[in-house]
């Protein structure tokens, strides 16, 4: 399903350009409006919405609150806090709906708006064609009217209240821990959790700061982390990006640790414990063919979806599973929660940690990775492969090259303009070659800069 406004994880852009300028979000405030009451028989909604602290987070919520204020609905501001915490807040406050304003891991720049149904799911791709014919019917009022103060409400503590109950009281007494948190939504929820489990924590880029958010910091920029891990000592690094429902973590020795390999680890001992249900992992598309391996070995499955973690959320709720999470740092526990929670994810390693007894230094060994080369290349415009022979017959090339002992995988971001390739096998140097034939391709026919 091709949609017009709405990417792999709601709207997002450039805030200020098409689609994420100020007409066009109070037309998104008129739309949403009429979209949910429609879906409530015309009763008057409760909304919560949360914003990461980028410095247009308050235009947007001010474009979108006219059409819900105008509509008879109510709007509670949650303030900054993380994504996780907005769904959270929506099932606490059994609210109707949610809004969270973010651009995620995106520069300080661009901005977007994630939405969440009264259950705390993320819109589905039908749910939001639905919504984007609203927006195509919908013109909002020439003036602006002066809208009241919204209501405030306290989204943080709960939040973190509810994850810090996940690990016994002092869980983390004599542990040492590093934490980068991106200059984001985080620094207020994150450390403060693993404190009252009694960690000593060495933070950093906890200032809410929209002009820095992901800025040299956060699960983006993992070498600032590393560096803190080695400096403090820390047993544990862990990172995030500006909304906190991602997570990076470094090992005791200041190393990065792959996505996959956490994702692994979770796994690997959910099964050994029996709460890993259907003995199934869901994966996307991206995630390393070790892990299959790995997770295979011990007894159980991988599932792909493709990219975004809706994708994988929406697949654990068809499967009846209870883990699932992509390389990039979204994990999901559908026991606990619907949203990729990097607060959670992070409890959720140490719980294994604590009751292995095994440093992470160990425990990713456990998941053996085959080498993985990518390249995120940004494109004028998003063509289709089927339109591009020279980049089509490269990609034929390295999977006839590879022959099974490897794969290629190549598509376009679902938030940006970026042509996204992959390429996975047993030897680095063959795949270099792979991947910058794969580039030269594209360059020549995507113009890609």
């Amino acid at each position: 399903m091709q949609l017009r406004y709405f990417g792999t994880d709601g709207i997002r852009g450039v805030f200020g350009e098409p689609p994420l300028d100020v007409a066009f979000l109070r037309r998104l405030g008129y739309a949403l409006a009429g979209y949910i009451a429609l879906r409530n028989r015309g009763r008057h909604l409760q909304i919560i919405a949360g914003r990461d602290p980028r410095m247009s987070g308050p235009a947007i919520l001010t474009a979108l609150s006219e059409g819900l204020l105008a509509a008879g609905h109510r709007v509670l501001d949650a303030g900054i806090v993380p994504t996780p915490a907005v769904p959270e807040a929506v099932l606490q406050q059994h609210a109707d709906f949610g809004l969270m304003i973010t651009a995620s891991h995106n520069p300080p720049s661009d901005n977007g708006v994630k939405f969440f149904d009264h259950s705390g799911l993320k819109l589905s791709e039908h749910a939001e064609a639905e919504m984007e014919a609203w927006l195509d019917r919908v013109t909002a009022p020439d003036e602006a009217p002066e809208l009241p103060p919204l209501e405030k409400i306290d989204a943080a503590e709960p939040y973190r209240m509810s994850r810090t109950l996940t690990l016994p009281r002092q869980a983390l007494a004599g542990w040492v821990v590093a934490m980068d948190c991106g200059y984001g939504a985080t620094g207020a929820t994150t450390p403060e959790a693993f404190r009252r489990l009694g960690a000593e924590v060495h933070a950093r880029a906890t200032e809410p700061d929209g002009a820095r958010i992901n800025t040299e910091a956060g699960s983006e920029h993992p070498q600032f982390l590393s560096a803190l891990v080695r400096e403090s000592g820390a047993r544990l690094g862990i990172a995030h990006d500006g909304d906190g429902d991602r997570l990076v973590v470094c090992d005791e020795t200041g190393d990065v640790v792959d996505g996959d390999e956490v994702l692994g680890i979770l796994a690997l001992h959910a099964l050994r414990t029996g709460t890993l249900k259907h003995g199934q992992v869901v994966a996307t598309v991206q995630s390393n063919l070790g892990l299959d391996r790995a997770i295979a070995g011990a007894g159980g499955h991988v599932v792909r979806v493709p990219v975004g973690d809706r994708q994988v959320l929406h697949k654990l709720l068809e499967l009846g599973a209870s883990l699932g999470g992509e390389n990039s740092g979204h994990y999901i526990f559908t026991d606990i929660s619907r949203c990729g929670d990097g607060l959670l994810a992070a409890l959720q390693l140490v719980r294994v940690m604590r009751d292995t007894g095994r440093p992470l230094s160990a425990l990713r060994k456990e998941v053996p990775l085959l080498p993985q080369l990518t390249a995120n290349l940004r494109v004028r415009v998003k063509r289709p492969f089927t339109e591009l022979p020279l980049f089509s017959k490269a990609l034929h090339g390295a999977e006839t090259a590879l022959d099974g002992r490897g794969r290629v995988l190549a598509r376009y971001s679902g938030t940006e303009k970026k042509l996204r390739l992959l390429v996975e096998g047993p030897a680095t140097p063959e795949l270099e070659t792979l991947l910058e034939t794969l580039k030269l391709a594209a360059l020549h026919e995507l113009g890609v800069g």
